[in-house]
């Protein structure tokens, strides 16, 4: 007979019991699920720490637990469950590993089993590393900052989203006037909304902290630079290697000249809603910088964009930006295409901004401006060529399949490794790289990789736009549905939308998709599993969709591109099935 107690589970305390999943006389094996715990950051279950039968359970729904706490007692074929004792010996305890261990092999190599580092915690990062555990490696994850999660968790996807959420909030009411609904207008309390972001992102660092605790990954907080090809300097403490994950991300690239004043600031100061400016400029036409136009739009900022090349979010196609286009023309003070940044100046009165190019004024006074012209790879800041390890002049490190650099035990992904700089991209990158050191075969090869803007409306596509499959001769038919025709976004209000499919002339598999509107990026992944599985038009036009949806839109336009649909009218032909 033994007792089982709950495991370290992280910081968390005085965590309540939500389930208990056996009941006395169940047969459990090990890892199998005893008790589910929730605290305001996670929910987790206490697994069996061996086989055995439960004799009794010493907990019920309601109870708090904290580590040690005992929670049932199980008895095993030898009368004791493995690793279940009141405390484990010296033998059985597993500790956690530090930094300064024994010398590793100088020479590297493409083995499984040692040392694994992972500089950066990122999403391709933490993943990385919690693959790697969970197959068996001795992990050290290395992040600058003090808590776990990068520039995405910290300061970047998952903030912004937050915001965007409340910005979106604002506009509904404001919209809601057109069906009948007015309310007064908002109050913003910019500090508590700045605290509710936080408290977002607290609950997601802290829940990562208590994985990487329960799977015995040293976390090591510090700069980090190689030093040689089999280890790195972290502020003065040497840690030495078999395997590299390099996952250190990338930054906000700073155009020169532009002045140090802290009315000048990134996509990083920009969440930190430190007073709202009445007159804002966004430099930057992608991605980032029409997200956070949209947030200070929301909140009652003057916005105006400017953008060097003459459309928004280069590289989508014109028809989904144009809805977006079209509203945020109608709300902003100004949206200035194929016009330069000539200068910028910190004035006691405001940063005066002076523009070149057609249309645009000579110069202009903002209370705020935010720099949004790109990010760059922070593959320059490593001290790389220590290791061998070769990195182009924009800072990005080139891999292979498998995300090897050229020091074949060495091997990076996300943001480091070029565009898409996209978090999920750097996710599937991590779980490769993991499973690659572990030593399977396995690699890195996606059909497409979905992108996203979470501007309102919502842009998102996958696969080969219009303009990449002219370019790359790609003979292809499309398939469109305007939202104009959709009861759900007729009922919601939104109906600029459009989702679309792009189909090979000849295979009729999906080889792109779009979509423009209210929840575009939850809808995407659908046509992303559509392209990765090589299924045709027909096979979404058959598949039952739940109406009235945003979803069957893709129904539909797939019904469009195999010239069957019904709820528009579009020429027909007899379907391929």
């Amino acid at each position: 007979m033994s007792t089982v107690k709950v495991p370290d589970i992280g910081e968390f305390t005085e965590v309540p019991v939500i389930e208990v999943l056996v009941a006395v006389g169940d047969q459990v094996k090990a890892e199998d699920p005893l008790i589910t715990l929730e605290s305001e950051k996670a929910t987790m279950d206490v697994p069996a720490p061996g086989d055995g039968t439960v004799e009794e359970i010493l907990v019920a729904v309601g109870d708090t637990v904290s580590e040690g706490t005992a929670i049932l007692r199980l008895s095993g074929d030898d009368g004791e469950a493995d690793g279940a004792d009141d405390g484990p010996s010296e033998s059985q305890a597993e500790p956690t590993p530090e930094p300064e261990s024994s010398p590793k092999s100088s020479t590297g190599g493409s083995g499984t089993g040692g040392r694994l580092v992972v500089l950066g915690s990122g999403p391709g990062g933490y993943t990385a590393a919690f693959r790697a555990a969970d197959l068996g490696l001795e992990v050290v994850l290395v992040e600058r900052y003090e808590t776990l999660g990068g520039v995405c968790l910290n300061v970047g996807c998952i903030p912004s989203k937050a915001l965007l959420h409340a910005a979106r909030i604002l506009t509904e009411a404001d919209e809601a006037e057109e069906f009948g609904i007015s309310f007064g207008k908002p109050e913003i309390d910019l500090g508590r909304l700045g605290a509710w972001k936080d408290e977002v992102v607290d609950k997601l660092t802290g829940g990562l902290a208590g994985l990487a605790k329960r799977r015995k990954i040293k976390v090591v907080t510090g700069t980090a630079a190689f030093t040689t090809p089999n280890t790195i300097d972290v502020d003065g403490t040497s840690i030495e290697f078999d395997h590299c994950i390099i996952a250190a991300g990338s930054r906000s690239i700073e155009l020169p000249g532009i002045p140090d004043d802290e009315r000048i600031i990134d996509s990083t100061g920009a969440l930190e809603l430190d007073g709202l400016p009445d007159r804002l400029l966004v430099v930057g036409g992608g991605i980032i910088g029409l997200e956070m136009a949209c947030v200070y739009d929301a909140l009652g900022s003057r916005v105006s964009v400017v953008e060097l090349t003459d459309e928004l979010i280069p590289g989508c196609d014109r028809d989904l930006v144009r809805p977006l286009q079209k509203r945020i023309s109608e709300r902003y003070e100004t949206i200035m295409l194929g016009t330069r940044v000539a200068g910028v100046e910190a004035q006691k009165s405001g940063v005066k901004v002076s523009f070149e190019g057609e249309g645009a004024p000579e110069s202009e006074r903002y209370d705020k401006v935010l720099m949004a012209v790109g990010r760059r790879a922070n593959g320059d800041l490593l001290e790389a060529e220590a290791a061998g390890v070769e990195v182009g002049s924009d800072g990005v490190i080139a891999v292979d399949e498998q995300r090897r650099s050229n020091v074949a035990h060495i091997l990076a992904i996300g943001d480091i490794t070029g565009g898409p700089m996209l978090a999920h991209k750097a996710t599937h990158e991590g779980i490769v790289a993991a499973e690659v050191i572990a030593g399977e075969d396995v690699a890195y090869d996606p059909r497409s990789v979905p992108s996203v803007a979470y501007t309102d409306p919502e842009i998102a596509w996958t696969g080969l736009t219009e303009t990449e499959a002219a370019e790359q001769g790609v003979k292809f038919e499309k398939g469109s549905f305007p939202w104009q025709a959709s009861g759900r976004a007729l009922a919601t209000g939104r109906p600029e939308g459009l989702t679309k499919l792009l189909v090979d002339a000849e295979s009729r598999r999906v080889i792109g998709a779009g979509v423009v509107g209210v929840n575009a990026g939850e809808l995407i992944a659908e046509a992303a599993l559509a392209i990765e599985m090589g299924a045709n038009a027909t096979d979404i036009g058959l598949t039952v969709h739940p109406h009235p949806t945003l979803s069957e839109t893709m129904k539909f336009a797939a019904e469009v591109v195999e010239g069957v649909a019904t709820d528009i009218y579009a020429p027909k032909r007899a379907p391929r099935r």
